[in-house]
């Protein structure tokens, strides 16, 4: 929740009624997304223990006086991990004269839907005239306590339930792996919340599954993949990445770490990530622990943090699995998992990039081994990306290796499937440039030179053939989005 107080009199309507100063101050309710801070004069705190959060529109501008506001030199901003906050008006009635709220059922709907839609949070109007109507210095919040709590209801999902870096910062694309089996949606957890998802979806499609529908892509974490969201703070002026940060700062996520290390007979080990680790756009050795000689990834509580850390992301991706493996069991489809290509940085010995993204693998360990065994174990098939890049082409500074990184993932999987290490490819993606001239030709040569099932001349159209028809329709081409 944030709060955030904001003098300024152009804000404020004042009026009389009887005796009584009537005016109104607009809240910002940010129950959305959890967060504290306090604006004076528009400068900012950040209260992290807060409760209640809300912005004020004061009828004066005098600052706010508190020992636990900032100096000026503070950097306590209120930050947004999506850029610029979206807030939506309540409408100005929302509560009465007789401080009961109007359109209570439409401003809940209201609430939902703007919830889903990825809304911050709410603006509402206090009238000064409403609180303080029956005599001057007696005050009624009944109405917009009422308000606060539909708020609150419509979904105040805590911070602690996303992953957090050292910074604090959370990342809101997907939930924690440490909550999967906490009950933290609306008194279920997300296992069994996917688990409801998977099997609608199966009840409605059942009737394609085999013919239309062949295979299930399971998500395991961000943009899909099974890693921690590691890389989502990257610099825009190079082109070189850097080696990530852990993600292991949300509250459960350090609970099970305190856990482990006090199992493990070392529980000062557990009291928070790695603290000479770099952060994310930084390189190996700019700072001791990933440093390929008398790096802390090659000591006791390195090997003790790194197992535990990729131990949590395999349990996640095999949960899900599992869940997915049994829920199409009985289905002719075939269920797929997204593995990351972290290849920066593979040439180094401590391979950095792979450990904050949680495999555990470096020049003297293979940690793709039982990444692949889980697949197994599950029914699942791997998907690779990447299959597209060369190391010719990576930023020689980045010692980069995805042929490398390829290679030996391929090799693993086939050693324990007893199988082809590809038996699938997806081109990604259809678009506008996808079926221009200039491109879809050397795709139709790309299809033509697969190791595929031949097929008759006869059966084939002409290149030029298929070009022209795709490019018939112009304006829907120019619809597409590419990849």
């Amino acid at each position: 929740m944030e709060v955030s107080m904001i003098g300024s009199s152009s804000q404020a309507k004042i009026c009389t009624s009887r005796s009584v100063l009537s005016s109104y101050r607009e809240i910002r309710f940010c129950n959305f997304q959890k967060r504290v801070s306090l604006l004076p004069n528009t400068k900012s705190t950040r209260w992290r223990n807060s409760g209640l959060s809300f912005t004020l529109n004061a009828v004066r501008s005098s600052p706010v006086r508190s020992d636990r506001l900032p100096h000026r030199g503070s950097s306590s901003k209120p930050k947004s991990l999506d850029g610029v906050r979206v807030f939506v008006g309540l409408p100005l009635d929302a509560v009465s004269d007789c401080n009961t709220v109007n359109h209570a059922r439409a401003i809940a709907a209201g609430l939902r839907a703007l919830k889903l839609l990825g809304i911050d949070g709410v603006e509402l109007p206090v009238w000064w005239g409403i609180v303080e109507k029956e005599s001057m210095g007696k005050y009624d919040w009944s109405g917009y306590l009422v308000l606060a709590e539909m708020i609150k209801n419509a979904g105040d999902l805590e911070p602690s339930i996303y992953h957090a870096d050292r910074s604090g910062d959370h990342y809101r694309e997907c939930l924690s792996l440490a909550v999967d089996e906490v009950p933290v949606l609306n008194g279920k957890t997300p296992v069994q919340v996917y688990q409801e998802f998977c099997e609608s979806f199966k009840s409605s499609f059942s009737n394609l599954f085999g013919s239309t529908i062949t295979g299930v892509t399971v998500g395991l974490g961000p943009d899909g993949e099974l890693r921690y969201p590691c890389h989502r703070h990257l610099a825009s002026h190079t082109n070189i990445p850097g080696v990530g940060e852990f993600q292991c700062y949300d509250k459960n996520m350090l609970n099970l770490l305190k856990e482990k290390a006090e199992a493990a007979g070392n529980p000062l080990w557990g009291l928070a990530g790695p603290h000479d680790a770099p952060s994310y756009d930084q390189f190996p050795n700019s700072s001791q622990f990933f440093k390929d000689n008398g790096g802390s990834w090659d000591s006791p509580y390195g090997d003790f943090f790194l197992s535990w850390y990729s131990s949590e992301l395999l349990s996640h991706g095999d949960r899900l699995l599992s869940l997915a493996s049994t829920s199409f069991s009985n289905t002719p489809v075939t269920v797929h998992g997204k593995i990351p290509l972290m290849h920066s940085w593979y040439k180094t010995r401590a391979h950095p990039s792979e450990l904050t993204a949680g495999f555990y693998n470096t020049a003297s360990r293979d940690g793709y081994e039982a990444v692949a065994e889980m697949f197994a174990r599950n029914s699942c098939k791997m998907i690779l990306p990447g299959m597209d890049l060369s190391d010719k082409h990576q930023p020689q500074e980045s010692l980069s290796s995805p042929e490398s990184m390829l290679a030996q993932i391929r090799i693993i999987k086939k050693n324990i499937s007893g199988a082809s290490a590809v038996d699938l490819f997806t081109y990604q993606r259809m678009g506008a440039d996808f079926f221009s001239p200039e491109h879809f030709p050397s795709f139709t040569h790309f299809v033509r030179n697969l190791n595929q099932l031949e097929m008759f001349s006869d059966d084939l159209p002409e290149e030029e053939e298929v070009v022209e028809s795709v490019l018939l329709n112009s304006e829907s081409n120019s619809r597409m989005q590419a990849a």
